[in-house]
């Protein structure tokens, strides 16, 4: 079940983070203090919940674009969840009016290649080492010659 995160899942969040086999965050350390203003002030978070359990997550940042966190328990993985995230996940942040999204992982992992498949374009390499992707989100315009009923305003 895909639903929003709330402050209850957060010790399954952290486990799945510190599950994963690649894309560690070797270069930070993230605490479950962390996860709180990440799903609450800056932006939101989703899991997939299976019989109780945190299986998956993601949480994206509405302030700077930012995907914080995409992950899958390894024990979960290949069944979709990550794209449900993911899809679930652009879709707010667009609807929040963010155009332009990013996130960085590992180079020569799985998240890369996952990344690539699902449109994010390769903006660079930071300073430690890690792959930049970035992805803008187009928003669908009005056609000029589309009436607008009486009183409507645009924006």
């Amino acid at each position: 079940m895909l639903r929003q995160a709330v402050l209850d899942d957060i010790p399954g969040m952290h486990r799945v983070r510190l599950a994963v086999k690649e894309n560690r965050l070797v270069s930070t350390v993230i605490t479950e203090s962390d996860y709180q203003p990440a799903i609450e002030v800056t932006g939101r978070g989703w899991v997939v919940e299976i019989n109780g359990q945190v299986v998956a997550f993601a949480v994206g940042n509405k302030t700077n674009g930012n995907i914080w966190a995409l992950f899958v328990d390894p024990a979960h993985e290949r069944r979709g969840y990550g794209r449900l995230l993911h899809d679930e996940m652009i879709k707010w942040l667009r609807g929040q009016g963010v155009a332009k999204l990013w996130l960085t992982t590992e180079p020569a992992t799985r998240a890369e290649l996952f990344y690539e498949k699902a449109g994010w374009l390769r903006a660079g390499t930071t300073a430690k080492g890690e792959v930049r992707f970035e992805r803008t989100e187009v928003q669908q315009a009005v056609p000029a010659d589309v009436a607008r009923p009486a009183g409507e305003r645009r924006g």
